[in-house]
């Protein structure tokens, strides 16, 4: 089997830990304590995919500490407007409402407690590629 996992950075992974389960949902899988008592590693869960949280050392500087985002993270869920909802309620920075997308998805993008920027969908219609404006390599 192949994943592709992503691995995010956070300054206070514990904080992290605590804030993605209880705004976005996320099931907290792992937790691994460095010798400093701090969580340098853990793992989350949600609709059986995985994501990976590191804390990298002191030379580390996330999004909210540069003042730029680096990154998207994009995750399907059952009900975007319910899930933003519950975001919202725990602080997250709602960048954008839950709207209708030209490619058929319903998608919101927050913010969450240290800047990394999230997008949450949920699947709608299906609309082909080239309804939309983009195009699929030959092949």
């Amino acid at each position: 089997m192949q994943a592709v996992t992503p691995y995010l950075l956070y300054e206070d992974v514990a904080a992290a830990l605590d804030w993605l389960t209880e705004a976005f949902g996320f099931e907290e899988v792992l937790r691994f304590q460095g010798e400093g008592g701090g969580v340098n590693h853990a793992e989350l869960r949600h609709g059986g995919e995985s994501i990976y949280l590191g804390n990298p050392g002191g030379d580390y500087a996330g999004p909210k500490r540069l003042g730029t985002r680096t990154a998207l993270v994009h995750v399907y869920v059952d009900d975007v407007d319910a899930h933003c909802e519950r975001a919202r309620a725990a602080g997250a920075e709602i960048l954008r409402e839950p709207e209708d997308q030209p490619y058929g998805d319903r998608r919101y993008d927050a913010l969450d407690l240290e800047g990394q920027l999230w997008s949450f969908a949920t699947r709608g219609r299906k609309v082909a590629p080239e309804e939309w404006g983009a195009t699929v390599p030959a092949g």
